[in-house]
């Protein structure tokens, strides 16, 4: 986990974002990122009496102003936090060995860019989307989660006090999960402790949560299989609360075991999750 990417928005989560990025790095002597996306405007396009024109010039000058002021608030607020926490500013040529931050601006359609250059990183933090805001987006978390072969990190709407030292893994016997696992050894190796944790009701065919601790153990981890019963609780809202009662500061969940469609129209323990997570959730797929 030494260089780490955050997408940077204006939003109430992204002081969390932020502090849950600087956590990880200062655990593991990381290069931050700030990645800024400013949409671009060729795209731009304005309904006339003829139908769908053409921005004219004054158009688009408008929505270039807007830009470059959502560009300089985003980049204040980044630059403040750093500033606040001490971390130095640059872009090191070789191995890091202390926390340090840097700042990109890309110009792009959409938020793919946050998929394909996070390619480039070990970990892309971003925000959980919260009802009612515009940002952070749900779909630059898909973004980076699908595109990029990289895993996520995904801060809760509130800056969390620490990142990795309880670990849960919601472990339902999945490909996606056991993947989750591979991706996070170094953040399960420096853990103080690590849960295993089975809901009776979520389990798909696969090794047990006891056979996967002890997977764990062999390789270093101070790892413990628990298993709960959900009790009339859908399998996202079991981990969860089973994660507050057992005081883990960060959820090991692998995305989507059934398929995406099949989550929007029923939910599913990830929808739950990416909906109501107040601790950091470390995910891939």
């Amino acid at each position: 986990m030494k260089t780490i990417l955050v997408p940077v928005e204006e939003s109430d989560v992204l002081r969390s974002m932020l502090a849950t990025a600087l956590h990880t790095a200062r655990r593991f002597d990381s290069y931050i990122e700030g990645l800024h996306v400013r949409p671009a405007l060729p795209g731009v396009v304005a309904a006339g009496a003829a139908g769908l024109v053409a921005a004219t010039p004054d158009l688009v000058e408008s929505f270039e102003r807007q830009d470059e002021a959502r560009t300089e608030t985003a980049k204040k607020l980044y630059d403040a936090f750093l500033e606040e926490q001490g971390i130095p500013r640059g872009r090191p040529e070789g191995a890091v060995e202390a926390p340090i931050a840097g700042w990109l601006e890309e110009v792009a359609p959409g938020d793919d860019v946050v998929g394909s250059y996070g390619r480039s990183f070990d970990l892309i933090v971003v925000g959980r989307p919260v009802r009612g805001s515009l940002t952070p987006a749900m779909a630059t978390l898909e973004a980076a989660l699908f595109e990029s072969g990289r895993p996520i990190l995904i801060a809760p709407p509130t800056p969390p006090a620490s990142v990795g030292d309880e670990i849960v893994i919601a472990w339902n016997g999945s490909t996606e999960t056991a993947r989750t696992i591979g991706f996070g050894m170094r953040f399960l190796r420096a853990a103080k402790k690590v849960r295993v944790l089975s809901i009776d009701n979520s389990m798909v065919p696969g090794p047990t949560g006891a056979q996967m601790a002890q997977y764990l153990t062999r390789n270093g981890v101070p790892a413990e299989s628990v298993d709960a019963l959900a009790n009339g609780r859908g399998p996202g809202a079991a981990m969860l609360e089973e994660a507050a009662r057992l005081g883990c500061d960060l959820m090991f969940k692998g995305a989507y075991t059934n398929s995406r469609l099949r989550q929007m129209i029923f939910g599913g323990a990830t929808s739950h999750i990416l909906a109501e997570a107040n601790i950091p959730i470390f995910m891939a797929h």
